[in-house]
């Protein structure tokens, strides 16, 4: 059985874009929480705006990213609101990719 790290989760994350903001999901500094019981993953997440069009897309892209992942059985990805997101999030690699200034 493979041991499945946060590390490994967030890099895996990586891999889904924000679309609108052709930056990533970790460095926009929109994953909040990372939870790992055996082989099932949890990830609350938010995005950049309540009524953002690509809600479901992200979503689903950061599901399939994480079942794609070596010794992950399960994974759910929940969207919350609150806190909501700001700017200063972001890493710095998020806001360089994007051209948002440092906080």
């Amino acid at each position: 059985m493979t041991t499945i790290t946060e590390a490994a989760i967030l890099e895996t994350l990586r891999q889904v874009l924000d679309p609108e903001l052709g930056c990533n999901i970790v460095d926009l500094g929109l994953i909040y929480s990372v939870t790992i019981t055996d082989a099932k993953v949890v990830v609350v997440m938010t995005l950049t705006t309540p009524g953002c069009p690509m809600h479901e897309s992200i979503r689903w892209g950061a599901h399939n990213a994480l079942l794609n992942l070596d010794g992950v059985e399960a994974a759910e990805v929940e969207v919350v609101w609150d806190p909501p997101w700001h700017p200063s999030m972001m890493t710095e690699f998020g806001r360089t990719q994007t051209g948002v200034r440092s906080f």
